[in-house]
């Protein structure tokens, strides 16, 4: 017979419950600024729910009622420097946060509001409003609030999207030397989303001072939690990272406080990651002012049963019973509480004219102006006033024929070299003599701490670089070993990453560069092949630069690097052990932003291409003598593209190819084209005529990847093509 040894988690997972003696034992200035909170925040939700009951609300309203003991519990203990984020359902943190930085020592529940305290809670209710005044000016609402100075970071309407980018924030106050922590709130619906679990691993394995605090409200909308999942005790999840966790009552503030701080303890020390679970309750549904009982999901005898454990009430009954404070006196802070919210309505919206008595709208001056609404999709580029930008005709250092990958490799070791802010990381970029291909070669042994090989987990490690280049102490160059894997990641990368300036009011930086690499022609087959530019030119919020040669590559990385916006590095295997004109010494300039390189003047057609098929187009119209034109674009994305070089051949052609490698679904010519003939119509012969893959992606089989993909052969014909519907041929 077997034996069977019984296996323990290496890590402690409790569950915390007030005794009377903790109570007892509490600071009255602890417990005052607790009640204080959840009442602050139970009068505004109570407001929002009215507004959207009348109709103002533009969008979902997630109230937290009935959750607020473990936004107060958790939040007070927190300092200025911890920051937080959270989910759809973030009123409740986002206030709890704020009010704690603009009273650090508490709130006496029976003082007067600060007129702090009251432009808090105007501008948060202007967010969810869509107004110009709110947090975020009026882009975000209910679902996106962020005041980073408070150390709030950004509600979250992904479910669970939010968890990558704070464990970015605590991976940058590790590394900055502090003693700073992040806290995720998210629900029990996001428990068993992918980048959730993903990031509990690599915050373990990286030691990050981040606490993953589950409100488990028991619904994921309608889906209850055991339908969910067989293991409802969701704290347990820390286990299998090796992560201390705790489940707590949620509807005891206290408890989520004294729970608070022995996390606090842990990741102040040092030693990683905490679970905190707190078991709460919405009291409405998903969104609205109607009770979930309405939709036939859950019983009005429930609801009911958790109604007696309000957290307000809990609070209240334990100070009176300390003589901390009356009956009196709570309903003096409601009242005053009250007042505040009612001055902040009356200060947004007004007695709507053309409607019924006592009918509201908003105040029509209180909106954004449309022309509001492309502000902060990308930044302003002041960043790089002042670069210095160098072309290889004009470049006086010294030059000398390189290998591709060996400037990839020199250029990022220089740039480490002179900004410590520079951090590399992705799969086995810390092995294998620079990873996969060399382009990592060294940094290792220099630069250790800032060298991160990450787990297979593209979700986790793209959505921590988002977090550390919101927290703008550092700039993180992220590895895709391949681009097909940007679909694994995809909310990150597009919801997250792509959209964070703008969605949170367009003046927050994101410096962040994604490198990755083309490889058709590897044998990689269908999954790890594709041309990524496509979808990243149609997705908000990208830049894309596609160096053809070393010297350009040199330039344009360093670009990427002094941007504030994401940017997306295209590589490719083809170039990579090609070799070219490439500095020896210098690795300090800039390719001139938003400028393409005309590689070979013509009068004929106009050729728009770019990275390996540069040297693919010359070959081509070398071999048909055709007398084109090639631009070899370098910036790809809509805000960077270079449309005077653009204008300026195809006034001189009045004819336009383009040429791509890659699968024509994916393909980033497509918007270029539809682009190109609204932009120049008039100036066009014929419409504009494509190079591209063909629709399947490519296979493992030699003879099927060639077909799938575009070389030289294919734009000898594409210029052929050209010139006959030219009548030229």
């Amino acid at each position: 017979m077997s034996d069977h040894i019984a296996l323990v988690p290496a890590s402690n997972w409790v569950e915390l419950r007030t005794t009377d003696a903790d109570w007892a034992a509490a600071d009255p200035a602890v417990l005052g600024t607790l009640l204080t909170h959840a009442h602050l925040i139970r009068a505004f939700e109570e407001v929002v729910l009215e507004l959207a009951m009348d109709g103002l609300v533009h969008g979902p309203a997630h109230s937290a009622i009935g959750q607020e003991g473990g936004a107060a519990g958790s939040i007070v203990p927190l300092t200025a420097a911890d920051q937080v984020n959270g989910s759809h359902r973030g009123h409740h943190q986002f206030l709890a946060k704020a009010l704690g930085y603009l009273t650090p020592n508490g709130i006496d529940p029976q003082a007067e509001l600060t007129p702090e305290i009251d432009t808090l809670l105007q501008r948060t209710l202007a967010e969810i409003l869509g107004l110009a005044q709110g947090f975020c000016s009026g882009r975000g609402g209910s679902m996106h609030l962020r005041w980073e100075e408070a150390g709030a970071l950004g509600t979250n309407a992904i479910v669970g999207g939010g968890v990558p980018l704070a464990a970015g924030a605590a991976w940058a106050h590790k590394h900055a030397g502090t003693d700073a922590v992040a806290v995720s709130y998210f629900g029990d619906g996001a428990v068993n989303i992918g980048s959730v679990l993903e990031t509990m691993n690599l915050a373990a394995a990286w030691k990050l001072p981040l606490c993953f605090f589950i409100e488990n409200n028991g619904y994921a909308v309608s889906t209850t939690v055991n339908e969910a999942t067989a293991e409802p005790r969701l704290s347990a999840r820390g286990l299998a990272f090796n992560i201390p966790s705790w489940k707590v009552d949620g509807m005891d503030p206290l408890a989520v406080y004294l729970a608070m701080n022995e996390a606090l303890a842990h990741m102040r020390a040092g030693k990683g990651p905490t679970v905190i679970e707190a078991d709460v309750y919405r009291f409405f549904h998903q969104n609205g002012g109607f009770p979930g009982s309405a939709f036939g999901y859950r019983t009005r005898e429930e609801e009911q049963s958790w109604r007696t454990r309000d957290p307000l009430e809990l609070l209240g009954t334990k100070m009176q019973q300390r003589g901390l404070i009356d009956a009196a006196g709570i309903l003096a802070l409601r009242n005053r509480i009250k007042a505040s919210m009612a001055k902040a309505v009356a200060a947004l919206t007004e007695a709507d004219p053309n409607g019924k008595a006592g009918k509201k709208r908003i105040r029509p001056e209180l909106w954004p102006s449309p022309d509001f609404r492309n502000v902060g999709v990308r930044g302003d580029l002041s960043e790089l006033n002042g670069a210095r930008t160098e072309e290889q005709a004009s470049f006086s250092g010294k030059l000398d024929t390189r290998k591709f990958i060996d400037v990839v490799a020199d250029v990022m070791d220089r740039r480490m070299s002179v900004d410590p802010s520079v951090v590399v990381m992705g799969e086995d970029v810390h092995r294998l003599k620079g990873g996969t291909n060399g382009a990592t070669r060294g940094l290792k042994d220099k630069f250790p701490d800032r060298t991160l090989g990450t787990p297979i987990s593209e979700n986790a490690f793209v959505g921590l670089g988002g977090g550390m280049a919101m927290d703008g102490r550092f700039k993180p160059v992220v590895e895709f070993m391949y681009p097909d894997f940007m679909w694994v990641a995809a909310d990150q990368v597009f919801n997250q990453i792509g959209k964070a300036r703008h969605m949170f009011g367009g003046d927050i930086e994101v410096p962040l560069v994604l490198r990755t690499k083309v490889a058709m022609g590897t044998g990689y087959g269908s999954q790890h092949s594709m041309d990524p530019a496509g979808i990243f030119a149609t997705s908000p919020g990208w830049r894309i630069v596609a160096p053809s040669t070393p010297f350009d590559y040199v330039g344009l990385m360093n670009a990427a690097l002094a941007l504030k916006d994401p940017v997306l590095v295209i590589e490719h295997v083809d170039l990579y052990n090609a070799s070219g004109i490439a500095p020896v010494e210098d690795f300090d300039y800039q390719i001139p932003f938003g400028k393409a390189a005309v590689r070979r003047a013509g009068a004929e057609v106009t050729v728009l291409t770019y990275l390996s098929m540069v040297a693919h187009t010359l070959e081509a119209v070398e071999q048909t003598g055709i007398d084109a034109e090639v631009v070899d674009l370098r910036w790809l994305d809509r805000a960077s593209i270079d449309w005077d070089t653009i204008e300026a051949s195809i006034k001189k052609t009045n004819n336009v190819l383009i040429v791509e490698q890659g699968s024509i679904g994916t393909s980033y010519g497509g918007w270029l084209a539809d682009e190109i003939q609204r932009r120049y119509f008039d100036w066009l012969d014929q419409p504009v005529q494509r190079v591209s893959g063909s629709e399947a992606s490519p296979s493992i089989s030699k003879v099927l990847e060639r077909a799938a993909a575009a070389r030289t052969e294919e734009v000898v014909e594409g210029l052929k093509q050209v010139m006959r519907d030219k009548g030229a041929a």
